[in-house]
C-alpha cells in the first residue's frame, strides 16, 4: 500500500507543495537547461570537428562550449519576469 493510498489528503498536500515551490523542482530553471543544452551542443560539433582534423575550429569550439556556454548555463540566475513580484499587504479600509 504507497502512502497516497493510506492518506487520502497525501496527494492533495503534496500538489500543493510542488505548487508552493514553483512550477520547476530543482536549482536550475529552462534558462538554464538552455543555455547548457547549447553548450553541449557546441560541445559535440567540436568534437566532430576535431575529429574531421579541423586544427582552427575544433578548438575554438571546444573553448566556447567549455568556457562561456556551460558556465553561463550553471551561473545565470533566474530573469526578473520569472521572479515572482513581491507580496503586497492589504492595508485595512477605514
Amino acid at each position: 500500500m504507497t502512502p497516497a493510498e493510506r492518506n487520502p489528503n497525501l496527494r492533495s498536500v503534496m500538489a500543493t507543495k510542488r505548487k508552493a515551490a514553483g512550477s520547476e523542482p530543482g536549482f536550475f530553471t529552462k534558462r538554464n537547461w538552455q543555455w547548457l543544452g547549447a553548450g553541449a551542443v557546441v560541445i559535440i560539433a567540436g568534437f566532430i570537428a576535431l575529429s574531421m582534423g579541423s586544427i582552427t575550429l575544433a578548438p575554438l569550439l571546444l573553448v566556447v562550449g567549455y568556457c562561456v556556454l556551460i558556465p553561463i548555463g550553471i551561473l545565470v540566475g533566474p530573469s526578473r519576469a520569472d521572479q515572482a513580484p513581491p507580496a503586497q499587504a492589504d492595508a485595512p479600509a477605514e
